[in-house]
């Protein structure tokens, strides 16, 4: 059901783009293709008057992120972070440059957010399994259990590229971070390929390269947390710039009348509750973007909004329960509201 949604989402996000784009007097026009990769619906969408040139270069992009997923993907067990989870405890792993230094890039977001967001958090993952068909609810022993071994203060490093974890129950899972590493290489890859403008959207992850034909901004849809996938409650204008959303109707369960949702706080070992169903972090680059929507939705709202701003050049977007909106304070004159239910809060 949540595969269906997802790729319904990434259907709307395209309707929405070529509606705004339609009327543009231009000889370039719109090469699209999709695939289901990390877990999620891809789909990359160029403007180019070749169409062939177009679909070789997003076959290049897929092909970048099926080896970024080979590398750092928790559920395959040859990837390099596999290699580093069967490791764990005992020795050393060697991992390519780029996993390394993407793992860094989780500590360090783990580190801003005391722990909000910890990349050492793949054994309450696994163990509540949500989107997967081994989801259920763990009971308070288990969580306790695997809380124990979520501390990214014990992820170690030795030269370059070696990664080891100092626990032998210990699990690193970069699920909150690595699509937006992906979307950034996409997007590295359509600027040395002279696309101009294109958008980018990995399950939600979306870069806007460039702008609209026309030369205007892109407009975004930002999902209503109440309502099916695809179903907007604002637009944002957005041009060489990624908007990443994190809410809980992303991966969910529900068992008794209650929603369990995929955002795990690693703290308390269970799906994240204060009040917020979606945070998305407006910025330039996807990685960061990535990491800090997770970091915010389980901060809540008063830390997550000082943490987005006391970094240059990022926003946000946090939404609430009670359907408040509140923006952060770059925001001003680009978000729109289409759903009257909603009200931003000043």
């Amino acid at each position: 059901m949540k595969n269906k949604t997802l790729k319904y989402f990434i259907l709307m996000v395209t309707i929405l783009l070529t509606t705004f784009q339609v009327g543009c007097k231009s000889e370039e026009k719109m090469v699209s293709d999709s695939t289901y990769m990390l877990g999620t619906y891809l789909q990359l969408s160029v403007w180019t008057s070749n169409e062939a040139k177009g679909m070789d270069i997003i076959k290049t992009a897929f092909e970048r992120i099926k080896e970024i997923e080979d590398k750092m993907s928790a559920n395959i067990d040859e990837s390099e972070i596999g290699q580093i989870n069967q490791n764990a405890g005992r020795d050393y792993v060697e991992v390519s440059e780029e996993t390394s230094e993407l793992i860094k890039k989780a500590v360090h977001y783990a580190q801003v957010t005391d722990g909000a967001f910890d990349p050492a958090i793949g054994k309450l993952v696994k163990l509540w399994g949500i989107g997967t068909e081994n989801e259920r609810i763990p009971s308070e022993d288990e969580i306790r259990d695997a809380l124990s071994f979520v501390d990214y203060r014990k992820i170690e490093f030795q030269g370059e590229n070696k990664v080891k974890l100092s626990e032998p129950e210990m699990r690193i899972d970069l699920g909150g971070i690595a699509k937006g590493y992906a979307a950034d290489e996409v997007t590295k890859i359509m600027r040395e390929k002279g696309i101009k403008h294109a958008i980018i959207n990995l399950g939600g992850n979306v870069v806007t390269l460039g702008k609209k034909t026309d030369g205007s901004s892109w407009k975004i849809g930002i999902q209503d947390p109440f309502e099916p996938t695809g179903t907007h409650m604002g637009i944002i204008e957005a041009h060489d710039q990624t908007v990443v959303t994190s809410g809980n109707y992303e991966r969910y369960f529900i068992q008794d009348d209650k929603r369990y949702h995929h955002i795990i706080d690693p703290k308390s070992g269970y799906p994240a509750e204060n009040g917020i169903v979606s945070a998305s972090i407006i910025t330039n680059s996807s990685t960061d973007a990535d990491g800090l929507s997770t970091s915010v939705y389980v901060l809540g709202l008063d830390k997550g909004m000082k943490l987005i701003e006391s970094l240059d050049g990022v926003e946000c977007i946090i939404i609430t329960e009670d359907k408040k909106v509140y923006l952060s304070s770059g925001l001003t004159g680009r978000f729109q509201i289409i759903n009257n239910s909603f009200q931003i809060v000043n």
